[in-house]
């Protein structure tokens, strides 16, 4: 898997609250990505203070991550404030793992 880290940093300085992207939150897993797993991005259609209290999601992530045969990360909806500095620089969107 790439990572869009180098593109995203300098862009983190420039929002109201940057600590919503890098992830780092207790449970926060680094997933393993490799042959015979299946990859996921579950993707909340809401910014990050919303979406990580959703019950629904966690249960997935912390499913998904215990199987043998799979890796899950999560992805959030960026603010207006991100969501255009990433779409002036061309940077996709991004999950938190």
């Amino acid at each position: 898997m790439s990572t869009v880290w180098p593109e995203l940093e300098p862009l983190l300085g420039r929002v109201q609250k940057p600590a919503r992207y890098i992830g780092c939150e207790d449970g926060a897993r680094i997933p393993e990505h490799g042959p015979g797993r299946v990859s996921w991005l579950l993707l909340y259609p809401d910014t990050y203070e919303v979406g990580l209290p959703n019950q629904g999601l966690q249960i997935l992530y912390e499913l998904l991550n215990e199987r043998p045969d799979a890796a899950a990360e999560r992805s959030y909806a960026p603010w207006t404030d991100l969501e255009e500095l990433l779409r002036e620089h061309g940077v996709p969107l991004f999950s938190l793992e």
